[in-house]
């Protein structure tokens, strides 16, 4: 199939369909839940559930440090994640356009799979559509998923209070920078890359590091800027980070400076910000660099009395700024 393209057929539920579903996708999602292949998933959980649903058009399709398939499966279990939630079971829906290369796809199916192993989770239920040449743009994605939360962990940006640290994962802006690269052909290192991975193994050592933590949160678009904004509004307390604690990395600052973005409005795919109680701090954070994807956490800054809703930047020189809510989408198709 390696020169073959999509065609309407393969989403008209026929041979070619069926053929589509047997030789390309459901090899690379092979479990015994997907296998019975009815029209849902039968799910063995116990406990209190948490379910998402996100669906992803990032262009280009592939780039450097990931594919539009990695980031669907990361984009889902991450927000499963975020609620105190150990994700279980994915769904995949997949909208492709008449044309679309399939060998193409056997790269993102692949990926996919690759990705929800490394991630603990099963992709279990799905469905395939094809629209006319010229009517999507190669590929959409949507994927749901069902996690089960951990006992005694309440999540709740409401939960934030004042004097409690804020904790960040590690550097910012990367996948924004890596799409952007990919996008415009711009030159950037080989080791600048999307940040794009599961954090589930990650949140998971937070919460047992520090049971008291409020709120986790993805800063995917909008960047840490948002995030920031939006726990600070819906807690009604101060957010003061410090300009010298955020890590960013130079390539990304470049890319900054050339294009006049600011690092913290820029979309992450791989990190996680934690509001941990003062007294769980230094546990939380060394959970986090414990971890793979958490070798580079800080601590970035504090919640204050001062200032509820509102997010400051104490910068090098010793003065604040306001850090606001980003007006619009900075970089479209970002995830």
């Amino acid at each position: 199939m390696a020169n073959e393209k999509i065609t309407l057929a393969h989403g008209a539920g026929g041979k070619m369909s069926a053929a589509l579903m047997h030789d390309v996708i459901l090899p690379a999602f092979d479990n015994p839940v997907l296998d019975v292949l009815h029209d849902g998933a039968k799910l063995a959980t116990s406990g209190r559930l948490a379910f998402t649903t996100d669906s992803y058009v990032v262009r280009p399709l592939f780039f450097a440090g990931g594919n539009i398939g990695k980031i669907a499966v990361c984009g889902t279990v991450n927000d499963l994640a975020m609620t105190g939630a150990v994700p279980r079971y994915l769904s995949c829906g997949l909208i492709l356009e008449e044309g679309f290369p399939i060998e193409e796809l056997s790269r993102i199916v692949r990926t996919m799979r690759e990705t929800a192993d490394a991630a603990g989770v099963a992709i279990v239920t799905g469905d395939t559509k094809v629209v006319e040449h010229g009517k999507a743009d190669g590929i959409f994605i949507n994927t749901a998923g069902v996690g089960e939360l951990i006992a005694g962990i309440d999540i709740a940006p409401q939960n934030v209070r004042p004097g409690m640290k804020v904790l960040l994962s590690g550097c910012i802006g990367d996948h924004a920078a890596a799409i952007l690269a990919g996008r415009h052909g711009l030159e950037i290192p080989e080791s600048l890359t999307s940040d794009c991975a599961p954090l589930a193994g990650l949140t998971q050592a937070v919460l047992a590091a520090a049971p008291h933590t409020a709120v986790l949160r993805d800063p995917t678009r909008g960047g840490v800027a948002a995030v920031l904004n939006e726990i600070a509004a819906a807690a009604q307390v101060g957010v003061l980070i410090d300009e010298d604690a955020l890590p960013i990395r130079d390539a990304v600052r470049g890319i900054c400076d050339m294009l006049g973005f600011d690092p913290l409005d820029l979309a992450n795919e791989g990190k996680c910000i934690a509001f941990v109680p003062a007294a769980e701090a230094d546990a939380a954070l060394a959970a986090m660099r414990a971890h793979p994807c958490g070798k580079d956490a800080c601590i970035i800054g504090e919640t204050t009395e001062e200032a509820p809703g509102q997010v400051g930047l104490r910068t090098a020189l010793g003065g604040i700024r306001i850090v606001d809510l980003p007006l619009g989408s900075l970089v479209p198709r970002i995830c």
